[in-house]
């Protein structure tokens, strides 16, 4: 007879003291005991908590699982609403299942292919110089942040749909307020409305007069204004705030592990392992959330029709039965198979754009400024622990000026 699950009274959050890059340490010891767990949600809602790489990937391959927002409850600490929130709006395909999901897929997945992306990667590499001379030129200290992390995916993505870049910072200051668990309802809200609104009036410009971007190419296609301007601030609003807090996070995890970054630099060629071992090793989106569509057996317990399954990407991807010696950083290390962009129909559609920012951005800067260090202790860095991505808000360097 199977004993009952194991039941959390909230989603750890707490990080250990001192190890900035480390998941709380309760998930590891509900990987190791119970990887599927009962669990409190902040609502009152008894749902699941998954802890271990096999079990999570099970459950985002599996089609009795749903991404649709209304029937899901947030697990993340904040989010109290007694209101479940409202279906997806049209063209916001991250919270729709197939046959509606796979439509927009379609229509997406031959704009974000490798072998596009990787035709940006001299762009990248201009952006990346671009930044770093002006970098050079303010001299040290400056904030990695504001001056490299931020703007080189924003205005990556920003060329890539045809939104003019000098629009950036509007777009950043409300992608953080929608990200922002301290923020009130109402401003999150308010973030979204405005990006909406500014997105809308975009889309009816592309509409009057074509572009030759990604947007003024999904204008040409059967999409109503709505759908083509929901899918403008999905893509906008990831594309500007995951990179940056990948480049920001891992260039501190980097400058924490001397020894690594020295192999990076002696050795650019690496970044393609380094950028894979950097998400395993980080996993910044750190929390996912399914809902069963019916019961479904699960390692022995059954996952009722309507509960919902948080799923710890960052547990699963420090999980020892996939990943040999997982708390450590290591550059070497073939770390494909991590859940840092999701896997199944929903894996991240920028994945490969994402990619290339990173294999360009961490090396160039490592190489210009070989004693770039940071200008603060470790522990006085700040951490952005109130979102659901993770991440640094200010990473200030300095390095030897010639």
């Amino acid at each position: 007879m199977t004993e009952p699950p194991y039941t959390v009274t909230a989603l750890p959050t707490m990080r250990p003291p001192g190890c900035p890059f480390d998941p709380p340490e309760e998930l590891a010891q509900l990987r190791e005991q119970h990887p599927l767990s009962r669990m409190v949600f902040p609502d009152g809602h008894v749902g699941w908590l998954v802890t271990s790489h096999a079990l999570a990937r099970a459950v985002v391959a599996d089609p009795r699982f749903s991404s649709r927002h209304e029937l899901m409850h947030s697990p993340f600490p904040g989010a109290i609403s007694a209101e479940r929130p409202p279906p997806a709006a049209p063209g916001m395909f991250i919270g729709v299942d197939p046959p509606e999901h796979t439509r927009y897929r379609k229509l997406l997945t031959g704009k974000f292919t490798v072998r596009r992306m990787r035709s940006l990667a001299a762009r990248v590499e201009e952006i990346t110089a671009e930044h770093l001379d002006a970098m050079e030129r303010q001299g040290p200290p400056v904030d990695l942040v504001q001056a490299y992390a931020q703007p080189v995916p924003a205005l990556m993505i920003c060329e890539l749909l045809g939104v003019p870049y000098a629009d950036r910072e509007f777009f950043q200051r409300h992608a953080l307020a929608l990200n922002n668990f301290d923020a009130v309802p109402e401003e999150q809200y308010a973030a979204y409305v405005a990006l909406q609104e500014y997105l809308h009036a975009l889309v009816l410009a592309k509409r009057a007069t074509p572009t030759d971007d990604l947007l003024g190419d999904l204008a040409r296609e059967e999409l109503t204004d709505e759908e083509l301007t929901n899918i403008g601030v999905l893509l906008l609003g990831a594309g500007l705030d995951t990179t940056a807090n990948m480049l920001a996070l891992g260039t501190f995890a980097l400058l924490s592990h001397p020894g690594q970054l020295a192999a990076l630099r002696a050795d650019p060629g690496l970044a393609d392992q380094a950028v894979e071992e950097l998400l395993r090793y980080l996993s910044i989106t750190h929390t996912g959330i399914r809902a069963a569509l019916e019961d479904v057996e699960l390692n022995g317990h059954v996952i009722k029709a309507g509960e919902s399954v948080a799923l710890s990407a960052q547990a699963a991807n420090r999980d020892p039965e996939r990943f040999a010696d997982p708390d450590t950083l290591d550059l070497h290390r073939q770390a494909t198979g991590h859940l840092s962009f999701g896997h199944g129909v929903h894996q991240c559609l920028g994945q490969q754009l994402a990619r290339v920012e990173m294999r360009v951005a961490l090396p160039a800067l490592v190489t210009r400024f070989p004693t770039l260090r940071l200008a603060i202790s470790s522990a006085e860095v700040p951490l952005r622990t109130n979102s659901d991505i993770y991440g640094v808000h200010r990473l200030p360097v300095a390095w030897d000026k010639e």
